[in-house]
């Protein structure tokens, strides 16, 4: 047999001005092809790793067209997306006997608002029968595109996303049973009006924890799989909001009643997923009165990975007028900074103004550096390897990395937007993490998976960014209307 498993990743924030071209995919090397992406994904805890052994274990040929992820931003350029999915549109054309697909679910480009969904729709266009296995983001703003054009559909079940591995697995192994003839995948899917913020979306807690469980029983009773998707909110698009697939063996009555169960749940609990914030003044007072570190300072409102330009620097001046010291923070992306530092090097005592380099017009901000000095302590390409669990054994690459420290404040300064989500950001540049009283984190909730192990306190700092929780500061436009918290007053109490 020849299995086709290509990659094609991106969350797209619409009101973000961080831009996406085709150099945006990609570590150091950029987008990969064949033997390369298949050694790059071949033993992480991806969904691409999950096909790759599924697709030995079967003895296929394998065929990777691209493997292709960027840190989410704004609009996908129109040549990058086209060059992506004709890539995997001609892999198909070739011939193949499964297509196994890592996608997002939330990728909106300058032709399309339905990345995937338009993707899923021409390969079905060229191979109306060919089976097709889609992993998804627990984000995904799941559209009828999607689930009309392809065989099985399974979304994570965790946030931060540990089990994207699983979740492949899951998907291929459903795929493989129906390539045999033992089952016949049967998928319902529905959405509600609800939009809910991304901070209340976590695994850990009610009320997602509590519909991710329902959606594991429903698999216990006999679901093939069963997702409930959060969403991803700050996608201007209509379908963007909480849905829900469910996969069944050739039972739609049974996928379409648990599917509503699901969705009906979600709605009765929709007031539990808006999230409520303090001002930042009073978090950072707040984390001032903890003694013992780490303490874990959470700037989620310019989170790189829900779009943010990481370049916004509220909670770090807030930090510093408040006088907190032992902190260290990963990380402002500002290209201009880290080649003044490089240039200056290793020891030099520079004065910088420190991000703020790129406008917010989708909530009315210009960009505000802050003023900082400190001594350059280390330079790095800043490429290391994750130890997970999110993302294990997949190549991080910040670009050139410098550290910057200001006696209170050991402030790492990137090139390339990168998450917080690995101790080997801190590591990687020669700072122990444990040893710190404060981690600044530009982070919504993805830091969970390897910080929250070694934290003593957690507080989020509501700052400045175009991943704020606060709604208001957008103006939708192409989202459907109404829809729960943004038209209170079309729901009634």
């Amino acid at each position: 047999m020849r299995f086709v498993i290509a990659m094609m990743k991106h969350e797209t924030n619409t009101f973000s001005p961080v831009p996406t071209p085709l150099e945006s995919f990609g570590g150091r090397h950029g987008v990969l092809f064949g033997r390369e992406a298949f050694n790059a994904y071949r033993g992480t805890n991806t969904p691409m790793g999950a096909f790759i052994d599924i697709a030995l274990r079967e003895r296929a040929q394998v065929v990777i067209p691209i493997a292709a992820e960027a840190f989410p931003s704004g609009p996908v350029h129109k040549d990058a997306y086209q060059r992506i999915t004709d890539a995997i549109c001609s892999a198909v054309e070739e011939g193949c006997d499964a297509l196994f697909l890592d996608l997002h679910g939330a990728m909106v480009s300058e032709e399309t608002d339905d990345g995937e969904g338009t993707l899923l729709e021409r390969i079905r266009g060229i191979a109306p029968d060919l089976p097709i296995a889609v992993a998804l983001d627990l984000h995904a703003n799941l559209t009828p595109k999607m689930v009309e054009n392809c065989t099985v559909i399974v979304g994570y079940k965790t946030y931060p996303h540990v089990d994207m591995y699983d979740t492949g697995a899951q998907a291929g192994r459903i795929l493989i049973q129906a390539l045999r003839g033992e089952i016949k995948p049967t998928m319902a899917w529905g959405n509600r009006p609800m939009l809910p913020h991304t901070l209340r979306m976590g695994t850990h807690e009610p009320p997602m924890k509590d519909l991710m469980c329902m959606a594991r029983e429903a698999e216990e009773d006999g679901a093939l799989s069963a997702t409930v998707f959060g969403g991803f909110p700050l996608a201007d698009i209509h379908d963007a909001g909480l849905s829900v697939v469910v996969v069944t063996n050739a039972d739609q009555r049974r996928a379409r009643t648990l599917c509503e169960d699901l969705l009906n749940a979600a709605w009765e609990r929709r007031a539990d997923f808006v999230y409520h914030s303090e001002p930042l003044t009073n978090s950072i007072a707040r984390a001032k009165g903890y003694t013992e570190g780490p303490v874990l300072l959470i700037d989620h409102a310019d989170n790189c990975a829900s779009g943010g330009t990481q370049d916004t620097v509220a909670v770090l001046a807030e930090v510093i007028r408040q006088g907190l010291k032992d902190v260290a923070m990963a990380a402002i992306r500002d290209p201009e900074a880290v080649a003044r530092l490089i240039d200056a090097g290793v020891g030099s005592r520079m004065t910088i103004q420190l991000g703020g380099k790129m406008d917010m017009p989708s909530i009315g901000m210009k960009g505000e550096p802050l003023e900082v000095t400190g001594v350059v302590r280390k330079i790095t390409d800043g490429e290391f390897t994750i130890q997970g669990p999110m993302y294990k054994g997949v190549k991080a690459y910040m670009g050139r990395t410098v550290v910057l420290d200001t006696g209170a404040v050991e402030i790492i300064v990137i090139e390339r937007n990168h998450e917080p989500w690995d101790l080997g950001v801190f590591r990687s540049v020669g700072i122990e993490p444990t040893t710190k009283r404060y981690l600044l984190l530009k982070s919504r909730l993805h830091y969970r998976a390897a910080f929250l192990p070694i934290a003593k306190h957690v507080i989020e700092c509501d700052g400045i960014g175009v991943t704020t929780s606060e709604y208001s500061r957008f103006r939708f436009i192409k989202l459907r209307r109404p829809i729960y918290p943004l038209d209170l007053e079309a729901f009634g109490p």
